[in-house]
């Protein structure tokens, strides 16, 4: 029933990796996930109104991870790994849940590329991380397709430039509007 999800310091150590060697970031929320792996135990239920009066009252199998099963973080979580594995990524031994593989900038310079998943919330960074963001979406609907990332575990992720070198990107990461809400959230509950 366990599903492991990437931590902030192996994010921040990425972002970094992003930083020394000109690799672009971008984002992606993986739609319905759950739904897309196939359950790991048999389920069964007694089908409600909303499936229709033809179908009301009788016995269904559920056959996808449904949001609130036990055992559906982990059904995803190993679909999602052998997508991966089919698409040449191999898991962090550090983290498993970074996810990297080699590749070749245009120049010929060789690097690796970098996955990092927090369940259904994938980083990827790149020297094109819309190719493997477009490769991702032949498996699995893109939400609002992919993006440069504003947000990422509860920090807030900014492109940064130096005024002595205006073409290198750095990431500076922030948790200050995650502690205002967490304050926030105390100062509500003690009210």
């Amino acid at each position: 029933t366990y599903s492991s999800v990437v931590s902030r310091d192996s994010m921040r150590i990425a972002f970094l990796l992003a930083a020394l060697n000109d690799l672009d970031v971008q984002t992606a929320d993986i739609g319905n996930a759950y739904l897309n792996a196939p359950t790991k135990e048999q389920v069964y239920t007694t089908a409600g109104p909303e499936f229709g009066p033809e179908l009301q009252g009788r016995l269904i199998i559920i056959v996808r991870a449904l949001y609130g099963l036990k055992s559906s973080g982990a059904a995803w979580r190993s679909h999602l790994a052998n997508t991966l594995h089919t698409m040449g990524f191999q898991s962090c031994l550090a983290d498993p849940d970074i996810w990297f593989r080699a590749a070749c900038k245009l120049n010929g310079e060789k690097y690796y590329e970098y996955l990092l998943v927090y369940v259904d919330d994938i980083l990827v960074i790149s020297h094109d991380p819309t190719k493997v963001l477009t490769r991702l979406s032949e498996y699995y609907r893109l939400k609002d397709g992919c993006s440069k990332p504003e947000r990422y575990l509860g920090a807030a992720v900014k492109e940064w430039h130096f005024p002595h070198d205006p073409v290198k990107t750095r990431w500076a990461l922030s948790s200050e509007q995650y502690v205002k809400e967490a304050v926030k959230n105390i100062e509500e509950y003690l009210a």
